[in-house]
């Protein structure tokens, strides 16, 4: 996902809330100029058009970076909104595109501080300014000069269209404002400003009681609880437990990279209870860090909020500049895949009991069951072992797959940039220069944080620290992969499961989107969020093509090649289990949705998340991907906030683009539809409309009958 770092909140997108992804990205400051000692105020400096001080940030800059930020920021609004001079694309847009650069370079630090390297001083600070930059926002949204200013640029523009791109920033730059109440009374607006500011609170301490729970709830084993595990991953159980000054004994941490192997291959079903209940309830406790009365009052407010604008619910007035355009659109997708996905579910539950049956095991299949007999059924229908998967399946390996892949579609060249030439927020982080392979033109940084540790956030993301425009000079791109990958015992490699392989490519996919941009504009850096997700899932491709594999999927010991029968037997069993994962998922989707229509008003949560589970026939063996206690997504922001479903569009474009690339002569590195993939899919980022860009691409509109048979299910007949 460009999951998920906190950014700023700026004036082009009007992102009146703190939200998972970036409304703007870094460029050089040439209207307001922080004259202070604070670093995190300062304008970059040093090699490749200057880099964040990550060495030199700390927690005690922050209030006053932010503080000072906002005030610079509000500064340049003033002097925008009082100009004297009659309202131009020039003097009101393009200067909206250059303010409040201090406080951007600001939300680097924060974002980092904040997904990356959490602390307790940190998170108490973050309840602090949250009001304040919701006040901000607000003072930005509800400028009514400035917005006098932006309606006559909009106006003037509907009978005398601007260039296409310019079109497009004056467009959504005017429909952000529409969208958070400028066109309001001033009693609404008043009260608009004020559930603002208390969503901004809330958004806090529920992402931080979740991450709380994560960091708290570990489950740490003695030597003769380590049945069906690697020896590597029992290597680095060891090596965190020790970390943790439990020395002598295993640490499972209550994240997704511990927890899904432990569950996949521990024969100690108590203890994958335990790991299981641990997981699945974070922010559901039922102590000081539940979320259920968070999540309520949230609810309560965005349709306060909405209703303020004239809209029914949240999510008429959310998807309305959305791919989807409107819920019901979006239930329809995620209803159309429903019930084959249950209906997988539940031939794939008959298939582990038989198994479990046949061993003699005497019980029935449970939620801490399913990945642990998915992987015998694997073994038994395909003959594939994830465990032995995982030994071709190295860290570095795969890093050096992604720099092919970008090689052949993009000519990109990675090369690491000297250690201690470029500064990194933890001694983890690796930084490589990007640069076009012919010519030698630099694009950028890419920086991999790779590891999980305390006070990081759960998941996998990417994000920006500087984006690519050329409006006020050509600006590289400062890019960042994150992930959770558990560290491992000194010496020893870094070993991964297929899956998790999947989600490296898929978030490098936001990398490159990143760094192939050719926009002019910041704002047209955005994204439409049911759009967004496209271009990384489309990468993931990559990962199963046999140059990938006949090149990068080598055994960590003898450094033989993955023999071609494993790689068979992996292509083989591309859609198995494809029910659990879609059905976890649309789950989490269906309910994020439902839960925007619903009437919040005195609202259970819990009950409400099983009521509508049971209607919709959920089976009882597994859960939603995202449990609505910790659904980050949707409650640490806006950012997915029923947009979810999202990522199943997404899924159709992928599904549709796969086989156009298929059926390619040159196959998946086929020269001439490489180059309308960065053309039409990448390039463009948010300059043009998405369905258009697709269309560009593919001759036609994506058909989800693309999707069906990529997860294996029955195609609807037309």
């Amino acid at each position: 996902m460009t999951k998920h770092n906190l950014k700023h909140i700026k004036t082009l997108s009007l992102c009146v809330l703190i939200t998972f992804t970036s409304c703007k990205d870094n460029e050089k400051n040439e209207t307001s100029m922080a004259n202070t000692d604070n670093i995190l105020l300062q304008e970059w400096t040093g090699p490749y058009d200057g880099v964040p001080a990550f060495d030199k940030m700390n927690v005690k800059d922050v209030k006053e970076a932010v503080e000072k930020g906002m005030e610079l920021g509000l500064e340049d609004i003033e002097k925008i909104a009082n100009n004297p001079e009659p309202p131009t694309f020039e003097n009101t847009i393009v200067e909206m595109e250059r303010s409040a650069k201090d406080l951007t370079r600001v939300f680097t630090y924060y974002g980092i501080l904040s997904s990356n390297m959490s602390s307790p001083e940190f998170r108490d600070l973050q309840a602090e300014l949250a009001p304040k930059l919701s006040d901000y926002s607000s003072k930005i949204s509800q400028n009514e000069k400035l917005f006098e200013r932006v309606k006559a640029v909009y106006d003037a523009s509907q009978t005398t269209p601007l260039e296409a791109d310019q079109q497009r920033v004056v467009d959504l730059t005017y429909k952000g404002f529409e969208m958070n109440g400028a066109n309001l009374d001033a009693e609404k607006k008043k009260r608009y400003a004020e559930i603002n500011k208390e969503l901004s609170s809330i958004y806090t301490k529920f992402s931080n009681n979740v991450l709380h729970d994560e960091e708290n709830y570990v489950t740490y084993l003695n030597e003769d609880q380590l049945g069906g595990l690697s020896e590597s991953f029992v290597k680095s159980a060891a090596k965190i437990a020790s970390d943790k000054g439990q020395e002598g004994k295993y640490a499972i941490t209550n994240t997704r990279s511990s927890i899904d192997p432990f569950l996949t291959y521990s024969t100690e079903r108590e203890l994958r209870k335990q790991v299981w209940t641990n997981y699945y309830s974070r922010g559901d406790n039922g102590d000081e860090y539940d979320n259920n009365d968070l999540i309520a009052k949230i609810l309560e407010l965005r349709k306060e909020r909405v209703g303020l604008m004239g809209y029914d619910n949240y999510a008429e007035w959310r998807l309305q500049d959305r791919m989807a355009k409107t819920p019901e659109n979006a239930m329809n997708l995620m209803m159309a895949v429903w019930p084959a996905a249950i209906s997988r579910v539940k031939e794939e539950v008959a298939d582990m009991q038989a198994v479990a049956n046949a061993s003699g095991d005497n019980i029935t299949i449970e939620p801490w069951d399913y990945r642990y007999y998915a992987e015998k059924v694997r073994q038994d229908k395909y003959d594939l072992d994830s465990e032995e998967v995982k030994q071709y399946l190295q860290l570095d390996k795969l890093t050096q797959a992604l720099f092919y892949t970008a090689d052949r579609l993009f000519n990109y060249k990675f090369t690491p940039v000297a250690e201690g030439s470029v500064p990194v927020f933890h001694e983890d982080v690796k930084v490589w220069d990007v640069t076009d392979k012919d010519s030698g033109k630099h694009i950028g940084l890419w920086y991999l944080d790779p590891f999980a540790r305390e006070g990081k956030r759960s998941g996998a993301w990417a994000t920006t620290y500087r984006s690519h425009t050329t409006y006020d000079g050509e600006e590289t791109v400062l890019a960042s992969n994150n992930s959770n990958f558990v560290k491992p015992a000194p010496g020893e490699p870094v070993l991964v499961s297929w899956d998790d392989a999947i989600t490296f490519f898929h978030e490098f996919g936001h990398a490159l989107h990143f760094f192939s941009s050719n926009v002019k504009y910041p704002t047209l850096n955005g994204g439409v969020r049911d759009y967004t997700e496209f271009q990384s899932q489309l990468l993931e491709r990559w990962l199963s093509t046999d140059e990938v594999i006949n090149q990068f999927l080598v055994h960590y010991k003898t450094g033989e090649p993955i023999p071609a029968a494993l790689v068979e037997k992996i292509k083989k069993a591309a859609t198995f289990n494809q029910g659990f994962g879609t059905t976890e998922y649309l789950a989490s989707a269906l309910i994020d949705m439902k839960l925007h229509l619903a009437d919040p008003e005195n609202i259970d949560i819990d009950k409400f998340e099983r009521e509508t589970l049971n209607e919709l026939g959920m089976p009882k063996e597994l859960v939603m991907r995202h449990r609505t206690p910790h659904f980050g997504h949707v409650f640490s922001g806006e950012g997915y906030a029923t947009a979810y479903y999202g990522y199943m569009w997404a899924d159709v474009l992928t599904a549709d683009a796969s086989e156009a690339f298929r059926d390619a002569p040159g196959g998946f590195y086929d020269k001439e539809l490489s180059e309308k993939l960065v053309k039409y899919l990448f390039a463009p980022r948010n300059s043009m409309d998405p369905a258009e860009a697709y269309r560009l691409f593919r001759g036609r509109d994506a058909k989800i009958e693309a999707l069906m048979r990529d997860r294996g299910f029955p195609v609807p007949k037309s």
